[in-house]
């Protein structure tokens, strides 16, 4: 009953929700920044800009290197090379450095940090202490407007869901219109259920604001439902940026290509300008004769049929998935067995030997692989 409550609290705040006003945008730019921590190196040479009135998204795995640039970005951290520069101008660099509450750099956490001993008004409110009383109340009450939570203002934290907390935060973060905002896995806490329709909430007020963003995230889909461009991490280094549809289209390696989507990887070689593969022949290469290589291809690129097109396969395994059924496949010459996604009914149940080909769009040919998956 109280997760029926809530649930039909956040869709009706929705409703309720004002625009919200124009922020002071500003770019922000990671100029070679370099980070160690005692021996370990954290960053290495990572250069990526936000650009004003943007979302960025810092993508990739634990460890990445994606919260030490927020932190960075914060002047919690201080790095070790290369600089940072805000609006055009250097605020960490050399001799440089610009504390965080002069920076004009809006931090919201992972779990959202509100005050409990608070309600959300004084938690909106907690930023804007230049203000007068009668000033900081009125624009706080905007705010929580803005997010649909105005009849809540004397509320506390704990009373509400994970969703309404984080609208607190966002309201709390953009309310002194900071130059840029910085969220750290800003979704990751909330019930799978509340998760799109905040994370389009929260989309909408960036929008609305004009507001730059840095948003941290290790969710694929997330980035590429909220940013205008990604940043792809590993390691502590810049694998590649661009916007959803250069990094999902055209991976720069294969470990980016597995970070958007589920594949498969085979061994191929070179000859008379294809590279074979035990798929057969699946693209075009400019490298010589005898040059091993290694092909990434997504389970919805696997083409599977009855009829005799293609090469011989034998299902091993089929899943049920709802929207897909996921099949294990031996082929011939595969190291080990492939899969692929299909639409349920495309094969009889009692179906086990098939024929399969490739879609050449969900194919990537790589020559140096190393350490890369």
């Amino acid at each position: 009953m109280t997760q029926q409550l809530s649930e039909r609290r956040e869709a009706g705040s929705r409703t309720r929700a004002t625009t919200a006003p124009v922020s002071f945008a500003a770019e922000l730019e990671f100029r070679n920044i370099g980070f160690r921590a005692g021996s370990r190196r954290i960053l290495d040479d990572v250069s990526i800009r936000a650009q004003a009135g943007k979302v960025l998204c810092l993508l990739g795995p634990s460890g990445s290197g994606k919260t030490s640039l927020l932190r960075i970005a914060a002047g919690i951290e201080r790095q070790t090379e290369g600089s940072l520069w805000l609006g055009g101008s250097e605020v960490a660099g050399g001799d440089r450095f610009v504390p965080p509450e002069r920076r004009g750099i809006g931090l919201m956490f992972q779990d959202f940090a509100l005050f409990p001993h608070m309600t959300l008004l004084d938690n909106v409110r907690f930023g804007l202490r230049d203000l007068g009383a009668s000033e900081s109340r009125a624009a706080a009450m905007a705010a929580l407007d803005r997010v649909g939570l105005v009849h809540a203002a004397a509320d506390y934290p704990h009373t509400l869901s994970g969703g309404e907390q984080q609208r607190v935060a966002l309201a709390r973060a953009l309310t002194p219109r900071p130059q840029v905002l910085l969220m750290d896995e800003p979704f990751s806490g909330l019930d799978s259920r509340l998760k799109d329709m905040v994370r389009t909430d929260t989309l909408q007020i960036l929008r609305e604001t004009k507001s730059t963003a840095v948003v941290v995230t290790h969710d694929a889909e997330e980035a590429m439902r909220m940013g205008d461009r990604i940043a792809l991490l590993r390691d502590g280094k810049l694998v590649q940026v661009g916007t959803a549809h250069e990094l999902y289209r055209h991976p720069a390696s294969l470990f980016a290509a597995a970070f958007f989507s589920e594949i498969n990887v085979l061994q191929g070689v070179v000859r008379g300008g294809r590279v074979e593969s035990p798929l057969g022949a699946v693209a075009a290469s400019p490298r010589s004769d005898g040059t091993s290589m290694t092909i990434g291809l997504r389970l919805n690129g696997l083409r599977v049929t009855t009829k005799r097109d293609g090469i011989e396969a034998r299902i091993l395994s089929r899943r049920f998935l709802g929207s897909v059924d996921l099949l294990t496949l031996a082929v011939a010459g595969a190291d080990s067995p492939l899969r692929a996604r299909i639409r349920p009914g495309d094969l009889e149940a009692d179906v086990h030997e098939v024929f399969v080909s490739v879609d050449p769009q969900e194919i990537f040919v790589f020559e140096d692989t190393s350490g890369l998956v």
